[in-house]
């Protein structure tokens, strides 16, 4: 079966797209995907990657085509994924397409990034100010504003404190299956979307 996930993220950089691809993909391949990888592609911004994947499912090129981005607010209802982009962007959803191809980072990337502190300690080492980390419990219900300034606040002393882009994509390609599973219940729904469809 074949399979394509446009990804936001990426910014305009031939270089960070490159980034973005592989730091999902060590993402992905650290959930258990290794030998069924769909094809990842990073399109920049949020309406990048909307209008990349409306073109990739008119054409029907792959056998499920998927977008993967951040809710931007919490979400009303896990599975309601048209209903949040109608609200939130503006979006309608294209003929033929189904909830199970919007995949949500929620609220944001960084979101994902805070709830695994294993990894976080690990690389930001000694000089992590974990206090500064928003509570693990309701990470879902944050503003992205909040997770984002915890994020930033927290690294703000380490060498390689926290920034969108490159240093974003190498943690983010770090981070644990489990840690995600058990504080984020829209990984949880990712993870279980692509266990059915690759």
């Amino acid at each position: 079966m074949s399979a394509t996930i446009y990804l936001e993220g990426g910014g305009d950089s031939r270089e960070l797209h490159i980034r973005c691809r592989e730091g999902f993909r060590k993402l992905l391949e650290n959930c258990g995907f290794t030998g069924r990888l769909p094809r990842l592609a990073a399109c920049g911004g949020r309406n990048a990657v909307f209008d990349d994947f409306q073109t990739g499912h008119a054409k029907g090129d792959s056998d499920y085509v998927g977008m993967l981005i951040d809710s931007e607010e919490p979400l009303a209802d896990l599975e309601a994924a048209w209903q949040h982009l109608k609200r939130h962007d503006g979006w309608n959803k294209p003929d033929g397409a189904s909830d199970e191809q919007v995949l949500f980072m929620t609220t944001c990337m960084e979101t994902w990034i805070v709830t695994d502190r294993a990894t976080l300690a690990d690389h930001y080492g000694s000089n992590l100010q974990e206090s500064a980390l928003p509570p693990l419990n309701d990470l879902e219900r944050r503003s992205r504003q909040n997770v984002q300034q915890g994020l930033a606040h927290a690294t703000r002393r380490c060498a390689n404190a926290y920034a969108k882009g490159k240093r974003s994509f190498v943690v983010l390609g770090k981070l644990s299956r489990s840690a995600l599973e058990k504080h984020l219940p829209s990984f949880r729904r990712v993870v279980r979307i692509l266990e059915e469809k690759l």
